[in-house]
C-alpha cells in the first residue's frame, strides 16, 4: 500500500493551507515508489473498445489528438508523443491501489486515476483544469511548470479535443522523479513535458457545476414522478400593463422551484444516487449462482477478507434516524445502528469479515450485502 508523505504537514495543515487555494510540489511524496501499471499494460487497456483513451503528438508544433481504442501504436513516435487512459481504477486492482492515500479527500469527490505514457517531450501543452489534481511521477522524469490562475489567460483549441492556453508565468518550475507529486488546484495554468521515457498518474477530482446539480434534480424528479405542485397565484389582482411578469410573480415560481429542494429526505437520497454513479462503465464479476441473503453467512466466514471493486464509489449520508448508503448509484436505507459497518464499506478498500459480525445478523443488512456481492461490487478476497 501506497503511504503519502506532504512535505511535513499533516493532511489536515495540506487543506487549510494549500486546497484549493495553491498548487505545491511534494517532493519524494511517495518513498521508493514502485509503478502499479507497465507500460505495456497501458497500451492494452487503451486497445480496449469500452476504455477512454488518447493519444497526442506534437512534431513541428502540429498538435493532433486521436481517440481509442487503438488496434496498433504507430503514432506512439519515439519523441512528441503522448498515450492517455482515463479511469484505469476501474480495470485495474492493482492501480487502484493509488486513489487509496489521496481519500482525506472525501470519497464523492474523487473521480479517477488517468494515466500517461509519454516519450521524451511528449505532452498535452500549457492548458488549465477545473478541477484539483494530484500528479504521481512513476518511472522516468518529466519537467513541469505550474502557475497561479490568471483571468487574462487566453484559451484556444488547437483542434477540437485539445484545448490549451497561452504561455504563462510560473511558480513551479522543476522535474519530477519517482515518487514527487504535483498538487495543482482548479484554474491553475500548467504544463508538463517528458524527458524521457515517462509514466505518470492523475487522481482527478469531481467538480460538478449548478447545470450538473440542476439538470440532475430535474430528472430526478421526473423519474420519481415527483415535482408536481403547480404555479398558483390567488391573490391575483387587476394592473396596468397585461405583459409584465411583475417581480412578485418572478419570486413565487423562485419560491416553486426552491420547494422541490427542501425535502431533506428525498434531496439526500437523490445526491446519493447521483454522486455515486460510476463515471464509466465497469468491468465487475458478479457470482454466477447468486446468493440468498439467508446464505450469506455461510458463505461468509470470520477469517475472509471483502474488498471493494476498483472503481466502485460508496458514500453514505446520516438522515434522522437511519442511514442513506450510496453505491454505484444505487441507494439503501439502513438503521443507525449499522454506521461503523457502513463506514468499513465505504471507508477502506477491503477489511476483515468479522468486523461485520454484528450487522451480518439483520435481515435488512444481509440483503443490501448480498445484493452487492451478488452485483461483484464486493467481493471475497482470494487467498494467494
Amino acid at each position: 500500500m501506497y503511504e503519502l508523505t506532504i512535505n511535513q504537514l499533516s493532511q489536515a495543515e495540506f487543506l487549510s493551507q494549500y486546497w484549493q487555494k495553491r498548487p505545491l510540489l511534494i517532493k519524494g511524496g511517495f518513498t521508493e515508489f514502485e509503478d502499479p501499471i507497465e507500460p505495456e499494460e497501458l497500451a492494452g487497456l487503451a486497445m480496449e473498445e469500452s476504455i477512454e483513451s488518447r493519444l497526442i503528438t506534437n512534431h513541428n508544433n502540429d498538435w493532433q489528438s486521436f481517440h481509442g481504442p487503438f488496434e496498433d501504436f504507430a503514432k506512439l513516435t519515439d519523441q512528441h508523443s503522448t498515450l492517455l487512459v482515463q479511469a484505469v481504477d476501474h480495470w485495474h486492482p492493482i492501480a487502484a491501489q493509488l486513489l487509496e492515500p489521496f481519500r482525506f479527500i472525501p470519497n464523492w469527490r474523487i473521480d479517477d486515476l488517468m494515466v500517461s505514457y509519454s516519450t521524451p517531450h511528449g505532452g498535452v501543452g500549457p492548458h488549465l483544469d477545473q478541477y484539483d489534481v494530484f500528479i504521481i511521477q512513476g518511472q522516468g522524469k518529466r519537467h513541469w511548470r505550474v502557475g497561479l490562475p490568471d483571468a487574462s489567460l487566453k484559451q484556444f483549441a488547437q483542434n477540437k479535443s485539445l484545448l490549451q492556453v497561452e504561455q504563462f508565468n510560473a511558480t513551479i518550475d522543476a522535474v519530477l522523479e519517482p515518487g514527487d507529486i504535483l498538487y495543482i488546484p482548479p484554474g491553475c495554468p500548467h504544463e508538463g513535458y517528458a524527458v524521457e521515457n515517462a509514466l505518470n498518474y492523475s487522481v482527478g477530482f469531481r467538480a460538478p457545476d449548478q447545470k450538473d446539480f440542476l439538470s440532475g434534480f430535474a430528472d430526478h424528479l421526473i423519474d420519481s414522478e415527483t415535482g408536481n405542485t403547480r404555479y398558483s397565484d390567488p391573490m391575483l389582482s387587476l394592473r396596468d400593463s397585461k405583459g409584465e411578469l411583475s417581480s412578485q410573480e418572478v419570486a413565487g415560481i423562485q419560491a416553486l422551484m426552491q420547494d422541490a429542494l427542501n425535502d431533506p429526505d428525498q434531496l439526500k437520497h437523490w445526491l446519493g444516487a447521483m454522486l455515486s454513479q460510476p463515471k464509466h462503465d465497469m468491468d465487475l464479476a458478479p457470482l454466477e449462482t447468486p446468493l440468498q441473503h439467508t446464505e450469506l453467512e455461510s458463505y461468509i466466514t470470520p477469517n475472509d477478507i471483502i474488498e471493494r471493486a476498483g472503481g466502485v464509489r460508496a458514500i453514505y449520508q446520516k438522515l434522522a434516524d437511519s442511514i442513506v448508503l450510496s453505491v454505484n448509484g444505487e441507494t439503501f436505507n439502513l438503521a443507525l445502528k449499522h454506521l461503523e459497518a457502513i463506514k468499513l464499506l465505504t471507508d477502506f478498500p477491503c477489511f476483515s469479515a468479522s468486523m461485520l459480525e454484528e450487522s451480518l445478523n439483520c435481515i435488512e443488512f444481509a440483503q443490501m450485502l448480498t445484493k452487492l456481492i451478488n452485483e461483484g461490487t464486493y467481493f471475497l478476497q482470494e487467498d494467494d
